[in-house]
């Protein structure tokens, strides 16, 4: 007990020097600590990426991709097959259609309608597309602009308005292409996927255009269909869309059975390649299987960075911390020979004197740590997004990359088509909102980390105790 209290008293006694040192450790360890808390939260976004960013593969009917090229459809049996596949942890199959307006569609001015020569499934709905087809749909579509049957010449020069598709997915989950959550901003998700369901989610620009609210009601496919919510996918084009019951889809447009696309979601983005030869295995030569780009690697290649930064900036502040101990201790033994030598020869041993200045280290230690911590819950959150913004210089092209990797995967199997390559599919990818706070587990560690550092820096101090005879201390006084 002596001992301990001769630790805590010298500990305090030069408190100018002690406190400097203090303050000095405090920063150390509040560091140290904040770079642990950011390697961890790094660490968490790394797998949270893996698990469900640019994990996505899409299957595609041989030789087609949306409303374009041909092939055989997919079929229910081709989603039990992906589904067994190695690696896939769930697939999203859906049937696309374009629902064109009644009324252009009885005029002949839509895609896919007569005179157009684009084929491609589509269907009727009294909803009015919330996109204009402007220069780039009426380049897009000359064929639909074609003057109908029994138009003056006067006129012939003039392509008669008419109204882009609203693209119909019909959906077998309250999910999206990429199997993340459907943005839903009103209403809630579908809940009845029976092929007499008359449930439909609505983008926010067609329930815009057309005044739709929730529990109001629309016909398309020749079906009335009551609005239970309205999304938001981020993009005019994919908020010109309807979700529908994938079974209710595939009766009212004749294609029983049918699939158009297949979003495969793969357990983590390291077995992507893996899965995607699986499928590819599986499935034959029926169906294209495609990943999305690889801007999610470049996010996670980045996030890695920032792990090995946090990391080295944690180990450099446990041996900074440490060797602050060391040079003060040294000092202190160096100050207080002739007290060893006195304590010696009054019968105290090397191991007393030596754990007494191990433990008056630890003390300042224990003060500094309570400092630090404080600092550290305070700064964590800003050092680790400063980290992350300092050593992700492509953040904002890794991003949007990323954001999109889901995207492409999904293309074509959400609303949108060959146009999807952003719509349903993304997978939000905001590495600016890495979550980093300190919380008991990590302050344990660190601390832990903190005190074995410090704990070596002041033995060696204590070692050299054992070095100080006090015959030779007495005899020089």
């Amino acid at each position: 007990m002596n001992v301990v209290a001769r630790s805590v008293g010298n500990a305090f006694r030069n408190k100018v020097r002690s406190g400097a040192v203090v303050v000095i450790l405090a920063v150390a360890i509040g560091l140290a600590l904040s770079m642990l808390v950011a390697n961890q939260a790094v660490a968490g976004k790394i797998t949270e990426l893996k698990s469900s960013v640019g994990n996505a593969l899409t299957i595609n009917p041989a030789g087609a991709r949306g409303f374009q090229g041909g092939g055989e459809p997919l079929t229910s049996a081709d989603v039990e097959t992906a589904a067994a596949a190695e690696h896939v942890s769930a697939v999203i199959p859906s049937l696309s259609v374009q629902l064109n307006h009644e009324d252009a569609a009885a005029a002949g001015q839509v895609r896919g309608g007569p005179g157009s020569g684009r084929g491609g499934a589509s269907g009727t709905t009294s909803l009015e597309s919330a996109v204009e087809p402007g220069t780039l749909g009426t380049r897009q579509n000359q064929s639909a602009a074609d003057p109908p049957a029994g138009t003056s010449s006067d006129s012939a020069d003039e392509a008669p308005a008419f109204s882009l598709p609203i693209t119909g997915t019909g959906i077998a989950s309250a999910v999206d292409a990429s199997g993340g959550a459907i943005n839903v901003t009103g209403g809630a998700t579908l809940t009845d996927f029976d092929a007499g369901s008359v449930q439909a989610l609505v983008g926010s620009g067609v329930a815009e255009k057309n005044g739709l609210e929730v529990g109001d009601t629309f016909t398309a496919l020749e079906r009335k269909f009551t609005v239970t919510g309205i999304f938001d996918a981020g993009t005019t084009f994919d908020n010109n869309a309807v979700y529908l019951p994938l079974a209710a889809v595939q009766e009212l447009a004749g294609q029983p059975g049918e699939i158009s696309t297949i979003t495969a979601v793969v357990d983590s983005i390291d077995n992507i390649d893996a899965a995607q030869e699986a499928l590819a295995a599986a499935l034959g030569d029926g169906a294209d299987v495609s990943a999305g780009s690889n801007g999610h690697e470049a996010a996670v290649d980045s996030l890695g960075s920032v792990q090995k930064t946090s990391l080295t900036g944690f180990i450099a502040a446990l041996v900074t911390a440490g060797l602050i101990i060391l040079l003060i201790m040294t000092m202190i033994v160096r100050a207080r020979r002739r007290e060893i030598g006195v304590l010696k020869a009054i019968g105290a041993s090397n191991r007393t004197i030596g754990v007494q200045f191990v433990l008056e280290a630890l003390v300042l230690v224990v003060i500094a740590a309570v400092l630090g911590s404080g600092a550290a819950t305070a700064a964590s959150g800003g050092i680790a997004g400063a980290l992350v913004s300092s050593s992700t210089g492509t953040t904002a092209a890794a991003g949007p990359g990323a954001v999109q990797a889901a995207g492409a995967a999904g293309q074509g199997a959400g609303p949108g088509g060959r146009f999807g390559d952003g719509g349903f599919g993304r997978g939000a990818v905001l590495i600016g909102d890495l979550a980093a706070s300190l919380g008991p587990g990590t302050l344990g560690l660190g601390l832990l980390a903190v005190l074995l550092a410090v704990a070596l820096g002041s033995l060696v101090p204590a070692l050299l105790t054992a070095r100080i005879r006090p015959i030779e201390v007495l005899r020089g006084e």
